[in-house]
């Protein structure tokens, strides 16, 4: 009996020498928006994430990973049913994916009271990056505010004095148009929050014309995009009061949608297709490999596959063992990783500290209709909340 215990035990360890015993894949939550006019910004944030695992094999910083996609309909409540049924029923510890900052309001404290861990891909409110603040949470996106300093900052360089700020009143749309006025140094002739839902915008078109800004700053993503920039062009104001916003109101599908009505759009990002970089061409390559080139990643492919990146990366040093998720911080905070936007570290408040780049609409030798990038707006910006974080 010993000898067989003795040569189980050896077999065993010859089994675990050679790698013969596979890790159990850690499971990730990806809970986001594929459903309605916000649908492909959850897709685009999906296809960038399972792009980093397919190219390593199924796996992140070298773990076995198994990505558990469901869509929360841009619903709160559905967001937080779909986590707490993923954390009793599946054992998921590790999060990411949410778009929105309503849901991920919803959802992300019943993560984190249960001793999980999220990882934001895009979603940064203000109070999350602030009093809020939580050991196990992070945001490799932006925080909300930030994206729309850049687009106040990128006003106020071009010379504009007056402008007409929009967004939804959520709390996405609250950052945004404090951001823009934090660096915006005009006048702000007309302020106005719309509806998440909205469809009709024409009373705001005639409040805008009747302001008469100098330009206009808009916050609306995805189908909300498309749809305010179509109806801004049939007021017939796109070609006389210029638009200065920041990625979400400029990505790639609002520009393919619009087409040459984009033309002249300035924007501010902190990344881009054509950002020249190793790590981005890579992305690029194999985003284009698997989805053909006619599909441009979205900026919200860049930051989930960064995002992807950076899970991995902790993940490496970590052995994927999520049981003490003080480990698990510590080796996030390194950020050792390359991103695809080029310099990145974590905050005090483990948001990122990043650059920030004018962007604006041109037609292209070729005649496409592309998101230029121009000069830097931002060097190593962080975010304005984090002196109220206390980690």
């Amino acid at each position: 009996m010993r000898l067989a215990k003795l040569g189980a035990g050896m077999a065993l360890s010859a089994l675990l020498a050679t790698g013969a015993v596979a890790q159990q894949p850690v499971k990730i939550g990806f809970i986001t928006t594929l459903s309605g006019p916000a649908g492909y910004i959850g897709a685009d944030a999906r296809d960038a994430f399972n792009l980093a695992v397919e190219m390593e094999g199924g796996k992140l910083g070298g773990v076995p990973v198994q990505v558990v996609v469901e869509d929360d309909g841009l619903k709160p409540g559905q967001g937080k049913q779909i986590a707490d049924r993923m954390m009793k029923t599946d054992g998921i510890k590790l999060f990411t994916g949410i778009i929105f900052s309503n849901v991920l309001g919803a959802t992300a404290p019943d993560i984190l009271d249960a001793g999980g861990i999220y990882v934001s891909p895009n979603a940064g409110p203000s109070n999350f990056a602030g009093k809020d603040c939580h050991k196990n949470y992070f945001v490799v996106s932006w925080q909300n505010d930030t994206l729309h300093e850049s687009a106040g900052q990128n006003a106020t360089n071009l010379g504009y004095k007056k402008a007409f700020i929009l967004a939804p009143n959520y709390p996405a749309g609250k950052d945004a148009l404090a951001g823009f006025k934090r660096y915006f140094k005009g006048e702000i002739v007309g302020e106005i929050f719309t509806r998440l839902d909205q469809t009709d915008f024409a009373p705001e078109m005639a409040q805008i014309r009747n302001a008469k800004p100098d330009m206009v700053f808009h916050f609306h993503p995805g189908g909300l995009g498309i749809t305010f920039a179509r109806q801004y062009q049939q007021a017939g104001l796109l070609g006389t009061v210029p638009l200065v916003v920041a990625a979400p109101s400029v990505d790639s599908n609002i520009v393919k949608a619009l087409g040459d009505a984009a033309i002249g759009t300035n924007g501010s990002t902190h990344w881009n297709t054509d950002f020249n970089n190793p790590a981005n061409k890579k992305f690029m390559d194999a985003w284009a490999k698997k989805y053909g080139p006619d599909r441009l990643p979205t900026f919200y492919a860049g930051q989930a596959y960064d995002t992807a990146l950076a899970i991995g990366a902790a993940l490496k040093a970590t052995g994927g063992d999520l049981k003490d998720p003080e480990k698990f911080r510590q080796a996030m905070l390194k950020a050792d990783f390359e991103a695809v936007r080029g310099p990145f570290k974590f905050g005090p408040n483990q948001h990122p500290i990043q650059d920030w780049y004018a962007v604006r609409v041109e037609k292209a030798p070729d005649g496409k209709v592309v998101i230029k990038t121009l000069d830097k707006v931002f060097s190593n910006q962080g975010d304005f909340y984090s002196k109220d974080c206390k980690l």
